[in-house]
């Protein structure tokens, strides 16, 4: 459909307005179709993904014990405490449910949705271009998964047993069930954007606004930024919790210079 358009001779404004608004309709038919499935699994949804990372019985919790017995680091064995809920507003346990199946239903429905910006975007590239940007829906795909998957398993533990555990004389650790969704899902979905910069970069520096000289110099810089916000995060004192986090986001700078590098050496 593109190759037609290209060979028929450049879109007019209205055009591209009309071939936009067909790629949202079909991008958000998916997401309302992901979230519909999401929305009828409410038990499961809630019991197994929802509340477990505020559970002891959370898989990262267990093999975070598990470590801390081979390594004989005690403190690295953490448990959030248990928290009750509670809702302020006769609507919020609805509205809490349907909020959470529309962000599920768009995390399920990711790689189509990007698929269809692609193809919004790809045809306004030159073949060169998209001969190099070749398979960016599925890294784009694997790596905003990947960074959910991050902030569920990794980030959202330690978080959650921090500010749940943060204790205040006189003060009983409980939540209304909005403010712990806001919360997780602010654990999850910014990390999905951050596992994005090798993109970002990648384009970025095809129009000359970062270099990977550039991000060579505020190496160190980004370094001690990620070491000081896994410290903040991280509910005990020993390096390893904390390099469990700073370790991955470091990396993923890493490559980005590696992308940016590629980029200033093609040109």
């Amino acid at each position: 459909m593109f190759e037609r358009k290209e060979e028929e001779g450049e879109m007019s404004f209205l055009e591209h307005l009309e071939a936009l608004r067909w790629h949202l309709v079909r991008a958000c038919i998916a997401v309302f179709i992901g979230g519909l499935v999401c929305f009828f699994f409410k038990d499961f949804i809630f019991d197994k993904i929802i509340f477990a990372p505020s559970k002891a019985d959370f898989v990262t919790y267990r093999y975070l014990c598990l470590v801390a017995q081979l390594i004989h680091i005690d403190e690295l064995c953490i448990s959030p405490p248990a928290i009750d809920y509670f809702t302020t507003s006769l609507g919020e346990s609805f509205m809490t449910h349907f909020q959470i199946s529309i962000v599920l239903g768009l995390i399920l429905a990711f790689p189509y949705v990007f698929w269809e910006i692609w193809g919004f975007v790809s045809p306004g590239l030159e073949s060169k271009e998209r001969k190099n940007a070749k398979g960016i829906v599925f890294v784009c795909s694997f790596l905003f998964i990947l960074g959910i998957l991050f902030g569920y398993y990794v980030f959202s533990p330690f978080a959650i047993s921090f500010l749940a555990g943060y204790a205040i004389e006189g003060v009983r650790a409980s939540t209304s069930l909005t403010s712990y969704v806001d919360y997780l899902m602010m654990f999850t979905l910014p990390t999905g954007l951050v596992f994005e910069m090798p993109i970002v970069v990648y384009f970025l520096s095809k129009i000359g606004i970062v270099g990977s000289q550039g991000l060579k110099k505020q190496r160190r810089m980004a370094f001690v930024i990620i070491l000081i916000v896994s410290a903040i995060i991280t509910p005990t004192t020993d390096m390893f919790s904390m390099l469990l986090i700073a370790i991955p986001l470091y990396l993923l700078y890493e490559v980005s210079i590696i992308v940016a590098y590629r980029v200033d050496k093609s040109r």
